[in-house]
């Protein structure tokens, strides 16, 4: 299946060949979700599981879908300004289900001043705004394991 995406790369050619599970979820009350689909859609055209939450989710409500749906990663986005709020909230709620080795991402108009800070509280990357999908793609691939392997 070819891909309209130049991407860099081939289809499934991950580190070890293996689709991965990723929710990609827009945490509270942001109601611009294109870039989240742009991503959402690169991935899956990489050859990931791409789940796609819709708008207005509580972190509660993103952890609860992605451990049903046993994703290996959830990208969040935010472009509102709330993601040094909702972003660590992702992280714990995912942490009370015993979930804590979902990777979790996050992109949007975040400042370089609170990715530092991000990724202290469990973000393990942050992608801004003008970041090549082919990088996103290649992160994804590098950075999150398949559990079905581990």
């Amino acid at each position: 299946m070819e891909s309209n995406l130049d991407l860099g790369h081939n289809q499934l050619a991950f580190g070890d060949g293996m689709p991965r599970r990723i929710l990609i979820a827009k945490p509270g009350l942001d109601g611009h979700d294109r870039g989240a689909k742009v991503v959402a859609r690169t991935l899956r055209d990489a050859g990931h599981e791409v789940i796609y939450s819709g708008l207005h989710q509580t972190p509660s409500q993103i952890a609860e879908t992605a451990v049903q749906e046993d994703v290996d990663a959830v990208g969040l986005s935010s472009l509102s300004g709330a993601h040094k709020t909702l972003f660590p909230q992702v992280v714990q709620q995912l942490a009370v289900r015993d979930s804590s080795d979902i990777v979790v991402f996050g992109g949007g108009v975040i400042p370089e001043a609170d990715i530092p800070t991000l990724e202290e509280q469990g973000i393990a990357m942050i992608f801004t705004p003008g970041t090549p999908l082919n990088e996103i793609a290649a992160w994804v691939d590098g950075h999150v394991p398949d559990k079905t392997q581990q």
